[in-house]
């Protein structure tokens, strides 16, 4: 796009380049090389064997049914009263949703990528719209501690949301040049923690530190060069999580839990994987081994279920990160969008998702293990139709199982999905 018709249809979503200081610093970072911020790895933005037309090929080849839940998504409508005591753990997690998580750790609360917006995009008119309603408005969410923020896609960072939150006294901590789109929005300058990866800072009691994630930023029609991308550990209490923000499976999680784990709880990006961009978000697969990899006591599958993202089925991400953590003895929890829980004392595992998906006519294409399929009369327990009823299946492995080891029966659950042939670069950048 020409740069005078940029500015034309630019808003102040798309947010501020850094400057002065902030420009010095990312100009420091061990990470700046060659005018850009790198990957831990090489790291293409999108894989194909010819063009990129294979890709809006695919796209409308798609089958459109499977990708939209077919009613109202069964959320928990969460409300102040389900947060009003504390956890008797000292940890408790709520996914609202997306890669949208409140952590309540010794006493603070942390809220990891807030999205509230109707639509994850620059204009309100355009772009991947709510496939359900936020469980909590955004008035009565009370008061937090800290918001953290992974980078600074629109499914990650939402202006409108942002400028809410200023108003809740919050500590905003995100990664190095991030910080320049929310001074744009009106966070002040001393409500911000701008991090490097590797570095980590006292917040409320907690210590936050930025680690590294294979992603990349944007929120204009080409990469950015100015801004990091990061996954997250909060740490205080004793207790100890993992936020993976958006990634590409990489050795690094290894590095990360050796450092700075175990963790009571990883909260993991899941869905809007694609074969044309395996580098840059992993499939459930390649998401439980990252939690293992990481030392990670708990999983809480994330990213999916939100937005239309991807052109895999809208229900896959769960029905393939329950089999996956099966076969590979990891323990998970998949809550309905809303429903708090302690890691400590999990829920039992139920298949919510499949009273509202575009299941296949074929049953047998389903990949969670007929152990955990949902029981007939499951409605008239008290639970959505099609889950199952509570304690009729836990989300552990059966015994036997050990963990990360692909001969005790994970390497066909483990293995990343198919890829091109051949590969090409987008706008031949590597980020």
């Amino acid at each position: 796009m020409p740069r005078a018709a940029w500015h034309r249809v630019r808003t102040d979503a798309f947010g501020a380049e850094p400057r002065g200081e902030r420009l010095s610093r990312i100009h420091r970072s061990p990470q700046f090389a060659g005018g850009a911020f790198r990957n831990p790895l090489p790291t293409r933005r999108l894989v194909y064997e010819r063009t990129p037309l294979e890709i809006t090929r695919a796209q409308l080849a798609a089958d459109k049914t499977r990708r939209m839940p077919t009613a109202a998504v069964p959320l928990h409508r969460l409300l102040p009263i389900d947060l009003a005591a504390p956890p008797a753990s000292g940890l408790r997690l709520t996914w609202l949703g997306h890669a949208t998580v409140l952590a309540e750790i010794d006493g603070r609360r942390v809220l990891f990528d807030p999205v509230w917006g109707e639509r994850c995009s620059p204009f309100g008119w355009t772009g991947p719209k709510r496939l359900h309603p936020v469980p909590l408005p955004l008035s009565e969410l009370g008061p937090v501690d800290v918001v953290v923020v992974s980078h600074d896609h629109y499914d990650h960072l939402d202006m409108a949301t942002i400028r809410a939150l200023i108003g809740t006294g919050a500590v905003f901590a995100v990664p190095l040049g991030v910080g320049a789109h929310l001074e744009h929005w009106g966070v002040p300058a001393d409500r911000l923690v701008e991090l490097d990866w590797w570095e980590s800072a006292e917040v409320a009691g907690l210590t936050l530190t930025a680690t590294p994630a294979r992603h990349y930023c944007s929120r204009g029609p080409r990469t950015s060069a100015l801004f990091l991308w990061a996954s997250w550990v909060v740490a205080g209490g004793g207790r100890r999580v993992f936020h993976s923000g958006d990634t590409g499976y990489f050795p690094g999680f290894s590095e990360i839990g050796r450092r700075l784990g175990p963790f009571d709880a990883t909260m993991m990006q899941v869905g809007a994987y694609c074969d044309f961009w395996p580098e840059v978000h992993m499939t459930p697969e390649e998401g439980v081994r990252a939690h293992l990899d990481l030392g990670g006591e708990l999983l809480l599958p994330i990213h999916w279920c939100t937005f239309n993202l991807a052109p895999h089925p809208w229900e896959e991400p769960a029905e393939r990160v329950v089999a996956a953590a099966q076969a590979l003895g990891a323990r998970l929890a998949v809550p309905r969008p809303g429903k708090p829980f302690e890691p400590a004392d999990p829920p039992a595992l139920r298949l919510w998702w499949r009273a509202v998906a575009a299941l296949p006519q074929d049953d047998a294409t389903l990949v969670v293990p007929d152990g955990l399929a949902p029981a007939a009369g499951a409605e008239a327990s008290g639970t959505p139709a099609g889950t199952a009823p509570a304690g009729a299946a836990a989300g552990t492995a059966p015994a036997g199982v050990a963990a990360g080891d692909p001969a005790a029966g994970g390497a066909a659950a483990a293995a990343p999905a198919t890829r091109p042939k051949a590969a090409a670069e987008d706008d031949g950048v590597t980020v």
